[in-house]
């Protein structure tokens, strides 16, 4: 079902290129901009391997997306399919928090380019922050194939960015700085993994678009996995020569690390480049993040979780306009939450990790009890490794989640918080369905 509370269809604009930009878009970002620098703290050189622990778990969701997306592609997937396959409840709760994460993203990811347009020209920080999310919004609004041909472009801006950084720094890399990442002692290393699954978030995103994407059942699981390798390589370039350029302390100590690694190599040129790599992968990430936050709500609204006119299609530009709105006014609250970049990244990474939990689970249930879901799939898994994906899948994201408390304990208390309004929510919007159903079994 395409259709919005007032009858009008979502526009299937978005094709394989999209899929793959949406994805790698969302992941190849601000957090290489900002996550060095935390993870160094915590880790040093064992930044490096927590890259490689933290590429392990998403590869086992990515998979799990793949299967579900090319077999029931759908809008707001990742509150639509625990909703139907677990528990109504379920659905809503994940949805719920994920306004937690989406809020954090949008504000991690305003707060970074505002620090970096900074060191060129003065910028007010949180008039900035309001500036670009209402930028990113409106664009939005205004078409989903509009979004998606500027996510396009500024990918290829960032790449091009990124690789002048790696070809100019390797020649310049001083293996004496790096450490040995197998000497970090374990707990520091898993201690960051929260932080570093941070790299690859957001390569599924494309599901969240599954009625807006051409030939979904092909274009879905393969562009996540073009997503999924141009994701690793890239960073995992990234970060070896940054570290080779400066070393753990120098990225530990930094407000801009890869600005301060590419000053090696690059001299003055690197303030431009890096500032300009900084606010092109940004506002992409901004861009997918908004797409993505406003389909879930939209989602919500169209199932009645939400008030249904939040999902309602604009006749004209065939958004769902109202939940953009509404993702919008959800997204400026973020400007009151703390700036620190640990706590933001676990707010988002936590309910995060509760959403790859449940649609793990609900790839299990498709493969276990509807074989004709499970025939559509392109991915030709047999049922039984659709089910061992999928329970690898709850385990690694409830260890992930387990591992953050270390690091900063208060965004699972705002989580917690949030759950529970989450809840209360819930049941009294249950109670009043009910009573409103048993005054018109009476009126009957």
């Amino acid at each position: 079902m395409t259709t919005g509370a007032q009858g009008a269809t979502l526009r299937k604009s978005v094709g394989l290129t999209g899929v793959v930009t949406f994805g790698a878009g969302t992941a190849i970002g601000v957090s290489i901009f900002s996550i060095l620098q935390p993870t160094a703290q915590v880790a040093g050189s064992g930044l490096l391997a927590a890259i490689g622990v933290a590429a392990l778990p998403m590869l086992v969701f990515a998979v799990a997306y793949a299967y579900l997306g090319s077999a029931l592609p759908i809008s707001g997937a990742s509150y639509e399919w625990p909703k139907r396959f677990i528990h109504p409840g379920v659905g809503f709760i994940i949805a719920w928090l994920r306004i937690v994460s989406n809020v954090g993203a949008l504000t991690i990811l305003s707060q970074v380019m505002i620090s970096y347009l900074g060191m060129v020209v003065p910028v007010p920080l949180k008039l900035g922050m309001a500036v670009t999310i209402t930028a990113v919004f409106a664009l939005n609004y205004v078409g989903v194939s509009i979004a998606a041909r500027v996510q396009a472009q500024l990918m290829a801006l960032l790449l091009i960015i990124l690789a002048v950084f790696v070809a100019t720094g390797l020649p310049h890399f001083n293996g004496a700085l790096v450490d040995n990442p197998l000497d970090t002692p374990p707990l520091a290393v898993l201690a960051v993994v929260p932080l570093m699954i941070s790299l690859f978030l957001g390569i599924e995103s494309a599901v969240e678009i599954g009625e807006e994407v051409r030939d979904a059942q092909r274009n879905v699981p393969l562009g996540i996995a073009l997503a999924i390798g141009l994701t690793a390589l890239v960073y995992g370039l990234v970060a070896v020569t940054a570290l080779g350029l400066v070393g753990p302390e120098a990225l530990a100590g930094s407000s801009a690390p890869l600005l301060d690694a590419a000053k090696v190599s690059l001299g003055d040129l690197a303030v431009p480049l890096i500032v300009g790599a900084a606010c092109f992968s940004i506002v992409k990430s901004m861009n997918a993040a908004a797409l993505t936050f406003s389909r879930s709500l939209f989602a919500m609204g169209r199932n009645g979780a939400l008030p249904h006119a939040i999902g309602a299609i604009h006749p004209r530009f065939g958004t769902p306009h109202r939940a953009i709105l509404f993702g919008y006014v959800c997204a400026m609250s973020g400007l009151l939450m703390p700036p620190s970049l640990i706590f933001l990244l676990l707010a988002v990474n936590v309910p995060t990790m509760l959403k790859y939990m449940a649609c793990s689970y609900s790839a299990t249930v498709v493969a276990r009890h509807h074989p004709e879901l499970h025939a559509r799939s392109a991915l030709r898994l047999s049922r039984r490794t659709v089910v061992m994906v999928g329970y690898a899948g709850v385990v690694c994201a409830l260890l992930v989640g387990v591992f953050g408390v270390e690091a900063d304990p208060r965004p699972y208390l705002l989580v917690g918080g949030w759950l529970v309004v989450g809840l209360v929510y819930w049941f009294a919007k249950g109670r009043r369905d009910s009573a409103e159903q048993a005054k018109r079994a009476l009126g009957e």
